[in-house]
């Protein structure tokens, strides 16, 4: 089986998108150059493992889809995939960070439908 880099590149590239994520950025997290990141979303380089699990775990990909494509049915978001990563201990900290996110939302809507 040979390794598609330019396919593995462009999957990459497209949740990376999807997330509204530059290049740079993705590159800071993964601890590579931006350049490194450009040759691995262009196929031009492949990657370590260190870069494939955390690609994964910041993409909310498997590595089975990032290598090879395949789908896993997951309905999931990458907001419920990380909210199922907080210990359960600091779970009510963050749900109350996205009750006061929600109600500002519905401030700044309101505001907006009133001017």
């Amino acid at each position: 089986m040979e390794i598609d880099n330019l396919a593995i590149g462009n999957r990459i590239r497209l949740r990376r998108e999807e997330l509204h994520m530059t290049r740079n950025e993705l590159a800071e997290i993964l601890d590579i150059t931006p350049k490194f990141c450009s040759d691995i979303e262009l196929g031009a380089r492949g990657m370590s493992l260190k870069t494939l699990m955390c690609l994964s775990k910041t993409l909310y990909l498997s590595t089975d889809y990032i290598l090879f494509g395949d789908e896993t049915p997951n309905n999931q978001t990458p907001f419920s995939l990380y909210a199922e990563s907080i210990p359960k201990e600091q779970a009510g900290h963050y749900l109350k960070v996205c009750h006061l996110i929600d109600e500002l939302s519905a401030i700044k809507s309101h505001k907006k439908d009133n001017s």
